[in-house]
């Protein structure tokens, strides 16, 4: 009896190192994302280049202020996705929510730059590539935060699937918004940022497939 006993502690205490080693904090996880996410822009803006009048854009009111509300997205989906990773987003539900304020914001700041848009910036001459552009950009940051989110035990699946996809699909917006000579905020919203409703419900089912314990 002494002896199993002694095996079950043993049994016992691997257990605890081995979840100790795979479950880093939700913060440090979702640094290690956002400075993995941001190396990567990076390289796609080193390698695909910056829209030539960036600095010139970037002071007006409305695109500085787009590009901030999708980098708070970029940043509250990373903490979120981090956080539904664990069974019980360790104690921080409304900091799992975060990507719900982040959102409301971005719409809002859209909602502006739309109605400043007058007369309206001419359409660009593509459409639907811009939307495949993101979304092949998107496809590795995804890749890595759903093999992070595998080797932790979510019991929020579908919700962390959709967001940690989110999360992805705003590393790739980001990059064309800086990318892209665009001022239409007609396509912009059409092609860059309507398609994340789309992302979010692929997102709910690739959580469930992928997450699932």
């Amino acid at each position: 009896m002494r002896d199993f006993e002694q095996l079950v502690a043993a049994l016992a205490g691997d257990a605890a190192a081995t979840t100790l080693r795979r479950a880093p904090h939700p913060y440090l996880l979702s640094l290690k994302w956002l400075g993995a996410a941001a190396a990567y822009l990076a390289i796609a803006l080193t390698l695909s280049g910056l829209r030539p009048d960036l600095a010139l854009v970037f002071g007006q009111t409305w695109f500085g202020a787009e590009i901030i509300a999708l980098a708070l997205v970029l940043v509250a989906t990373s903490f979120s996705a981090a956080l539904l990773a664990f069974p019980d987003l360790h104690q921080k539900r409304g900091l799992a929510l975060a990507p719900l304020g982040a959102f409301a914001l971005f719409l809002l700041v859209l909602l502006f730059a739309w109605r400043a848009d007058s007369p309206p910036a001419p359409l660009p001459v593509h459409s639907v590539r811009c939307t495949v552009d993101i979304t092949l950009l998107a496809l590795l940051p995804a890749a890595w935060t759903f093999l992070s989110m595998r080797r932790l035990a979510s019991t929020h699946c579908r919700w962390a699937g959709s967001i940690a996809v989110l999360h992805a699909f705003s590393v790739g917006a980001l990059w064309l918004r800086l990318s892209e000579a665009n001022d239409s905020i007609v396509h912009v919203m059409a092609w860059h940022y309507l398609p994340m409703l789309a992302v979010g419900m692929l997102g709910l089912w690739l959580g469930k497939r992928i997450l699932s314990w």
